[in-house]
Order: structure tokens, then sequence, then C-alpha cells
């Protein structure tokens, strides 16, 4: 099965090294999902073939919400899903549910991250398209999930029983195996790609293309 890439481009970059990156992504697989700032999601649906999701939307509907992204303006302009719930982003339980409702209703592919099994075990339940399990305290760091904590990752997957992501620390293609092998559908990754001084390199490296 080939693993599904979700990569994070949080706000390392701007502008038109933004693009530039998204590129790089694009020439090594043009399956991979992104997630990008609201406000590059435009430039990077009319200029690369890439999945482009918004890295937050907030449950509202179009009328009076001075300062809040709706699901419909990530829409209009080239988004075809979201991220919800990174642990650098969280949200509660119930404004979640709101929020999927309401992107579901729009059309949007909506990704929900979880830190532990108790909260994917919740999040499936509503039926995300995609659900990822990162340990917020790997997030970023050195040490990747697969490494840290395999045991968690064969825990989910017997326990949720359907189709996941791993992130948090993925770096190299070992870990994606071992992700994969333990159970996982695909990873979720971030500074392995957006802080290397050789992005592509790392990329096919990492997904061995």
């Amino acid at each position: 099965m080939k693993p599904i890439i979700v990569i994070n481009l949080k706000t390392y970059q701007q502008g038109e090294q933004v693009l530039k990156l998204a590129r790089i992504i694009e020439k090594v697989d043009k399956n991979i999902i992104i997630g990008v700032s609201p406000v590059d999601i435009s430039e990077m649906s009319k200029k690369t073939k890439l999945k482009v999701y918004s890295q937050h939307v907030d449950s509202f509907e179009p009328g009076r919400n001075t300062g809040f992204i709706i699901p419909e303006s990530v829409k209009s302009v080239g988004a075809s899903g979201v991220f919800l719930n990174h642990s650098e982003h969280k949200i509660d339980f119930e404004v979640l549910e709101k929020t999927m409702k309401r992107c579901k209703e729009v059309g949007l592919k909506i990704l929900v991250f979880a830190a532990s099994l108790e909260e994917a075990k919740k999040i499936k339940i509503l039926k995300p398209n995609f659900l990822v399990y990162e340990p917020p305290e790997l997030v970023a760091g050195n040490i990747s999930v697969s490494t840290a904590k395999p045991d968690l990752i064969k825990n989910i997957s017997e326990s949720l029983k359907s189709n996941f992501l791993v992130g948090a620390g993925i770096k190299t293609n070992n870990d994606l195996k071992i992700a994969m092998k333990l159970g996982a559908s695909g990873i979720a990754l971030s500074s392995a790609i957006t802080t290397a001084k050789n992005p592509e390199k790392v990329l096919r490296e990492l997904i061995g293309k």
C-alpha cells in the first residue's frame, strides 16, 4: 500500500518561498497533501497540482465574524481540505464537531490531529477523512514517534481498527517503514522538509523515491 504523505508547511516560509517549497514537493510527488496558511491557499492551488489544505478554519457561517476564517472562504480560493485540532492550535471537542459539520456542508475534506488514543477514539466517531496521531511532546523534536513510541502506534492500530496516520518527529524512511509496519496508513511531517537545506533530497530519501 502506498503511504499517504502529509506535509504541514506551518509558517516557516512566506510569499515566494512557500511557493518554491511547494513546487519542490510537487516535483517529488503530486499526491502529497500540504497544509498551508489560509493566505497562501490561492497561490498554491493555482500554481501547483498538490492537494492544498488550510491549516485551520473556524466553525462560523458567512456573516458578522470579523477575524475568523470560515470554510467557504478557503474553499472559494482553492482549498480541497482543512487541518483541525493540531497540537499548536487545539480546539474543544464541541467546537471540533461543529467545525467538521460546517466543512462537510461545504465539501471540504477533513484531517484531524489527535494527541492520544482516547482523543483519537472520540474523533473517529466524527468520521474525518484522515485522523493523525501526534504525541505533542514529540512535535518538532529530534526523536520520531516511530522510535519513541512504537507500542502506541501498534496500540492505536489495534484499538481504532480504521485508517490513521502518525506524525511528530518523522524524518527518515525508516520512521515511515516502522509506522506502516505497525499499522499506520501514512505519515505527517513538517520540519524535516520545511527547514531542510535540500528539501527535495530529504523528501525523496524519506519516502523512497
